[in-house]
């Protein structure tokens, strides 16, 4: 059995009793929406998932699987039974998703029962209510950095129209997930920039107290406050709260001054 469904095939017929599949012009503006409202990855992360079940017909679950530096995990689930067979995937080292990630291409089974592509997982996944499966990779650049999968509890879910509204969701999905990265990126850069402002301004008024008491200039304070700082093993920003909690009584502001 091929990891694309032949051309042709019928999907289900869309569950009349379950909600209506949302449009793709719709998930995507929520897509952007939940990037600039979602405070963090995690959370923007599980916001995608439960917004790719609302674009398919049908009791289907999600899982997002993201490569780290030591394997995979799924970062983030619409619901137990995604994040379960994924973990099932794992625990065997193979299965739809693994495969959708190391080959950058849809990985589509069509009935779990018929499918014996990956045997350990088989039995398994259909223990936890899983009859199809589709698994489109997730990219950053040239890369392939995860994998977005959909669970069904029927078999023959994605046929080709669901397969090409997930595609598209997929794309569009880690367009946002790139760019949700750089801005956490960036915002972990300011945040250092900022503690690294703060130090500064702490040490620069300990070196004013320095060279009030001993007469020096800014590089010859600026050297006894290293010496001490190694001689006691301590951080030179901590020898300089001490210095200057010692000369002015309170703690020193460690609000960095401009012109």
């Amino acid at each position: 059995m091929s990891d694309q469904t032949p051309p042709g095939t019928p999907g289900p017929e869309p569950d009349p009793g379950g909600p209506a599949p949302i449009e793709a012009g719709q998930a995507v503006a929520e897509l952007q929406q939940l990037l600039l409202a979602t405070e963090n990855i995690t959370g923007f992360l599980e916001q995608v998932a439960a917004l790719a079940v609302k674009m398919l017909p049908g009791d289907v679950s999600c899982g997002i699987t993201l490569r780290r530096d030591r394997g995979t995990t799924t970062v983030a689930s619409s619901d137990s039974r995604a994040s379960q067979v994924d973990e099932v995937q794992y625990g065997h080292g193979d299965g739809p998703c693994l495969r959708s990630l190391v080959t950058g291409q849809v990985v589509v089974v069509e009935d779990l029962v018929d499918d014996d592509r990956w045997g350990g997982y088989r039995v398994p996944a259909l223990g936890h209510g899983v009859r199809s499966s589709l698994s489109l990779p997730l990219h950053a650049g040239d890369a392939v950095i995860g994998a977005l999968n959909l669970y069904a509890a029927q078999p023959r879910a994605f046929g080709p129209a669901e397969q090409l509204v997930a595609q598209r969701f997929a794309g569009e999905a880690s367009r946002a997930l790139e760019l949700a990265v750089r801005m956490a990126e960036r915002s972990e850069m300011s945040a250092h920039l900022q503690a690294a402002l703060a130090s500064r301004a702490v040490i620069d008024q300990a070196l004013g107290v320095i060279m009030g008491q001993n007469r020096c200039t800014a590089h010859e304070a600026f050297e006894l406050l290293r010496g001490i700082s190694q001689n006691r093993n301590v951080k030179l920003r901590d020898i300089a709260t001490e210095i200057v909690t010692a000369v002015s009584g309170q703690a020193p502001s460690d609000r960095p001054r401009f012109p």
